[in-house]
């Protein structure tokens, strides 16, 4: 076990936030550079608070943050332990200001050098993932394996998995499927290159895509040759008579908690949807963002469930479990299922076989949805102190959307310019956090895109704190970006 020594701490620079934010910056300092190392054991919480002369408390706080943020783990009877596998700036959620945004694709990316708060959004909490009672599917599901499942099996994905997100989908999302409609994909980045493909080779070039919406799912379609048409988006959701005059026969929509502003797509754009939807080769391509992470009223309905002939429903556990999971579902109209079958069997043959009974399993024994309401909880925790944080030290920003999802959307004073604030909150403040500008083709306010449910209450605070200065920074300098258009909906929580 280690001593105190290791960590080489100067009392005199205990940091604004506290001296846990200052022990916990310690400890990251002294993995980060090779003073401590994975399998490490740190000292007991009491030894180490007697040792640097400060309350137990202090040290409990530090050590729980870093375990929020996967840099140590807990062990029965082996205290603290450095995980294997950590590295600063890395891992999927390790996304930063100007990076891909909350995909449909987690692709892994660098964070800003420094930054030691990451809020990237469409991260849930990563500590909070079922260890045990995953573990424990997955045991149950090898247990019963057969000899026969251990081959290459249906590319559509495992029978199990199937039926039981059939159950699931008509509990939580509202329509009724049969296993065949469903196909079982690595995440919807895998869904949406396999709708590319398809759609490329049936003649269509371009799709219409909101905006603002996902920059990562913007670039993910062009990586397929699939041209992203913006299409606006208001406190309504999408403008469908704005998705009319364009001409185009497919879009991509996140109607159940449109990304980033928040919104849910208004009952009169929903029919309005899907009677567009309804004229020949037209096709809707609903990615259900953050439909589970409803903490005020139940989600609505999916799109599907109004036009299961003229809507692609694509879902995954990627917010609701973990992006490492690497499981999702696609359902088509009847018209596609071969062809998206026949491109996913080209693509890599199908999903692995454990993961997927597992996943069945976990569902079917009411695993998952205790889970989820379990984090639901933390997560709404973490939503409310990143809006008091807000209300504490930015009251000029406005918060926007409803009481759901990974993140916020928060709109800054006219003037301000979102992307020279992302910038400097990494280089100077240490926060990753993402501009609304990155994500949007057309005019629109100054605001940033904040995930709250990978950090702890007390880092977001300080998270915000160091935004504020930030933006305290830009206006004394006289920052001025070009004036915009208001094009984002204003729109307090429902809380």
């Amino acid at each position: 076990m280690l001593g105190s020594d290791f960590l080489q701490l100067d009392r005199g620079q205990a940091a604004p936030g506290g001296l846990a934010t200052w022990l916990a910056d310690a400890l990251r300092a002294a993995v980060s550079d090779g003073r401590v190392t994975p399998g490490d054991r740190l000292p007991a919480t009491r030894s180490l608070a007697e040792e640097l002369g400060c309350s137990r408390g202090v040290v409990v706080d530090a050590y729980q943050r870093l375990t929020d943020e996967g840099l140590l783990t807990g062990r029965r009877a082996g205290g603290t332990v450095v995980r294997a596998g950590w590295a600063p700036g890395f891992g999927p959620d390790a996304v930063g200001p100007d990076a891909v945004g909350p995909l449909p694709t987690s692709v892994p990316v660098r964070a800003p050098r420094g930054a030691r708060i990451d809020l990237a959004p469409g991260v849930p909490d990563l500590s909070a993932f079922p260890r045990s009672a995953w573990a424990r599917a997955e045991r149950t599901a090898l247990n019963d394996l057969a000899s026969s499942d251990l081959g290459y099996g249906d590319p559509r994905g495992l029978p199990a998995l199937r039926e039981a997100l059939v159950g699931w989908l008509a509990r939580t999302r509202g329509f009724r499927a049969h296993p065949d409609d469903i196909l079982v994909v690595n995440g919807v980045s895998q869904g949406l290159m396999l709708l590319a493909r398809v759609l490329r080779a049936r003649g269509v070039t371009q799709v219409g895509f909101e905006d603002p919406g996902s920059r990562g799912a913007r670039e993910h379609l062009r990586r397929w040759d699939l041209e992203p048409v913006p299409v606006p988006v208001d406190e309504g959701g999408l403008d469908v008579g704005a998705l009319a005059r364009t001409g185009l026969d497919a879009v991509l929509v996140t109607p159940a908690h449109q990304f980033p502003t928040g919104v849910v797509l208004a009952p009169d754009r929903r029919r309005e949807l899907v009677a567009w939807a309804r004229a020949p080769g037209r096709l809707v391509l609903e990615d259900d963002y953050d439909a589970e992470h409803r903490y005020d009223r139940p989600p609505v309905p999916a799109l599907r469930a109004l036009a299961p002939d003229h809507v692609v429903h694509l879902g995954s556990v990627s917010k609701s479990l973990a992006p490492a999971v690497r499981l999702g579902w696609l359902l088509a109209p009847a018209a596609l299922r071969d062809e998206l079958v026949e491109a996913r069997y080209w693509t890599d043959l199908g999903s692995p076989a454990l993961p997927q009974l597992a996943l069945a399993r976990f569902i079917t024994s009411g695993g998952f949805e205790r889970h989820l309401r379990q984090v639901r909880r933390r997560h709404r925790a973490r939503r409310d102190a990143l809006l008091q944080a807000l209300a504490s030290h930015l009251p000029d920003a406005t918060v926007h959307g409803v009481a759901a999802g990974l993140h916020l959307l928060v709109t800054l004073p006219e003037g301000i310019d979102d992307v020279a604030v992302s910038r400097r909150a990494a280089d100077e403040a240490g926060v990753a956090v993402q501009a609304l500008s990155s994500h949007r083709v057309g005019d629109g306010p100054p605001g940033l895109v904040i995930g709250y449910a990978a950090n702890a209450p007390d880092r977001l605070d300080d998270a915000v704190r160091g935004i504020a200065y930030v933006v305290g920074e830009e206006r004394r300098r006289g920052s001025v970006a070009p004036r915009r258009r208001d094009a984002i909906p204003v729109r307090e929580p429902q809380d």
